[in-house]
């Protein structure tokens, strides 16, 4: 839980997954809400801390509905929905 304290955006990932209650949302979703003026240069930054979320087992991240594979960044959407 070290990494999460860490982390502004581990922590806004968390925080939008339980306001959603269980509906899912995408990673430019989080940057908007926190910068929103700026938001597309934290997609990166978004991406590497949803990556680590995922891979800790914290929340789930889909593509088409599917699984994808925690060794990779994702290429295309995604959707974020907490485990």
């Amino acid at each position: 839980m070290e990494f999460l304290e860490e982390n502004i955006l581990n922590l806004a990932i968390l925080e939008m997954a339980k306001r959603k209650n269980g509906a899912s949302f995408c990673p430019s979703e989080v940057v908007r809400w926190i910068y929103p003026a700026d938001w597309q240069f934290f997609m990166g930054d978004v991406n590497e801390a949803m990556m680590d979320l995922y891979r800790g087992g914290w929340i789930n991240v889909t593509q088409k509905d599917k699984a994808i594979d925690p060794n990779f960044l994702p290429q295309g959407p995604v959707k974020i929905k907490l485990k």
